[in-house]
């Protein structure tokens, strides 16, 4: 496994340096790199989507485990360095996971072509949010996603209602998969060390994620656009009345359970 040093020295041969602009901060922690792969249980045969590699650090510890690993790279710097790495064992794609629509790349969805497959990705933190919802909306044959992510993020989909956390990541999110956090990261486990921590999460999709996730998410996201608003004044109050809610609550009180009662009312 690649060490700091080692990290380092890749970089500077070819006159690299970490981007800010691609949130690149290498995790060079090990014990979490393996702590993250022994998570998602990701081995022999498994498929598996990287999203930003890097210098392959995780990208090589997923090889050791026998995975078959499909590593998309913005950098085109760095996808050359994973290329000279270990380019004939992965599937290595060079560009953004998502697309203009902020669904799937379609170069992604063509190299899974429909198999199951896992997300295990020390993830660009502008990445994150957008695919975690792309992954639950749009693409059941995840099986889940093992990811590294801001705590700031984490907070949210992990927080409860009426926390100031509380808000349409963590609904929409939960509303279709189970979310636990595995560790909490400081800055010193990157380099260089970002000025927030960091978590690592797993993301375990319900194997009934509703009628309409798509819909539901969409209603989330307008209703909390007016959070500070009362919901009688949003939604109606003989729509709210209809599902035992006081219309003067606001939304970021609600659970996930009377949210769904609200989006089937109106």
């Amino acid at each position: 496994m690649q060490r700091l040093s080692d990290i380092k020295a890749m970089l500077a041969e070819r006159g690299l340096r970490p981007r800010r602009r691609f949130g690149q901060n290498f995790l060079h922690d090990h014990n979490l790199l393996r702590r993250l792969v022994d998570a998602s249980g990701a081995g022999e045969g498994d498929l598996v989507l990287e999203v930003g590699p890097g210098t392959g650090t995780l990208t090589e510890t997923l090889l050791e485990r026998g995975c078959e690993v499909i590593a998309v790279e913005l950098d085109r710097d760095l996808a050359d360095l994973v290329a000279d790495r270990v380019g004939d064992q992965i599937t290595l794609i060079r560009g953004d996971c998502l697309g203009g629509s902020r669904s799937l790349a379609s170069p992604v969805v063509e190299a899974i072509g429909g198999r199951p497959f896992s997300l295990v990705a020390n993830l660009p933190y502008q990445a994150a949010s957008p695919l975690m919802s792309e992954l639950l909306l749009h693409h059941p044959n995840c099986a889940g996603q093992w990811i590294t992510i801001q705590q700031e993020v984490a907070d949210r989909l992990t927080a409860m209602p009426g926390e100031p956390a509380w808000g349409p990541l963590g609904v929409i999110v939960r509303s279709m998969a189970d979310v636990q956090q595995i560790a909490s990261l400081p800055p010193s486990c990157f380099w260089p060390a970002p000025k927030v921590r960091s978590a690592m999460v797993a993301v375990v999709p319900h194997s009934d994620r509703g009628e309409d996730p798509a819909g539901f998410a969409a209603f989330v996201t307008r209703l909390f656009t007016t959070r500070r608003k009362q919901l009688g004044g949003v939604l109606g109050r003989e729509v709210v009345q209809s599902v035992g809610v006081d219309p003067q609550w606001r939304c970021e009180r609600l659970d996930i359970e009377t949210l769904k009662r609200l989006y089937k009312a109106v």
